[in-house]
Order: C-alpha cells, then structure tokens, then sequence
C-alpha cells in the first residue's frame, strides 16, 4: 500500500509536532529518491538545492583533509537529515555526501520551501529553529571528530 507524502513526514523527528497544513506544504515540495551504494550524492561546492530525509539506509558525510584525502565526519542514518545548506546564501555544500548503502529518502526542492518559508514567517520560523538544531549538532559531531584526527596526542 502506498502511503501518502504526508504520513511519511508526520514521522520524522525533525518535522515532530508540525501541523497538517504545514506538512501539506513540505509535501508539495517534495518528491521520493533513490540513491545507489556508492553514489555521490553531493560534493562540497555544488549547489545546495536540496534536502532529504532519509528513510532506509545510510549516508557518509565526508570532507577533504589534505595528506589524508576523504576522512568521515559523520553517518546519517533512516530517520536523519541530510543537507542545511540550501537554507543559506550562497546555497553551496560545505561537505561530500556518499551513499554507504542502497539509499531510500525523501528529497525537498530548496527553492520551493524557501518561497514557501517566505510566503509563511511563522512556518519558515519553526523550520530555521528545527534546522539549528540539526546544525549544532552536526558541528559539534564534527568537533569530535576533528578533535580524534588531529588530538590524538601524537604531536612532539
């Protein structure tokens, strides 16, 4: 049985306690993807015109440490977000985003719910405040990590 864009978004964390009309209006901007195992699904640089929400599988946050190459910041797992950037000018990534397995999300136009936030303070209020959240933790998993590559003590 195929469920409906909006009873998929009535059960993501992020989008906990949003109203019917508001999930309406997330779902008219977005759509299902499929990404395979080992696809790029962003690089740093590109443009952030989208984000998702996964729903089966599991993404690599990546960045680029010279000497190093790829190092992992960070997993993003079913029922996580991935992407903030399409919320800030100049709307670019800041990671790589691979596909570690066969990946199943729902994907947001960028532009689409930024009209939408715009045309709606109060619902472009609640999803900056809900994407803070994501941000502060995403850096402070970053800060750990940094902290495990260049903290290891192995410095004279």
């Amino acid at each position: 049985m195929q469920r409906s864009l909006e009873s998929l978004l009535a059960e993501v964390p992020l989008l906990d306690g949003l109203e019917p009309d508001e999930l309406a209006l997330l779902a008219g901007c977005a759509g299902n993807v499929r990404f395979a195992a080992g696809e790029q699904i962003f690089r740093r640089g590109d443009p952030a015109d989208a984000f998702y929400v996964i729903r089966h599988g599991s993404v690599a946050l990546e960045t680029f440490v010279p000497g190093r190459g790829a190092v992992m910041i960070e997993t993003i797992e079913a029922g996580e977000v991935l992407g903030w950037s399409w919320l800030f000018p100049p709307y670019r990534q800041h990671l790589d985003a691979r596909a570690l397995t066969v990946v199943r999300a729902t994907g947001f136009d960028g532009k689409c719910l930024r009209e939408k936030c715009e045309a709606d303070p109060k619902l472009g209020y609640d999803l900056m405040s809900r994407f803070a959240q994501v941000l502060i933790e995403r850096l402070q998993w970053t800060r750990v990590r940094l902290l495990d590559l260049y903290g290891n003590g192995d410095s004279h």
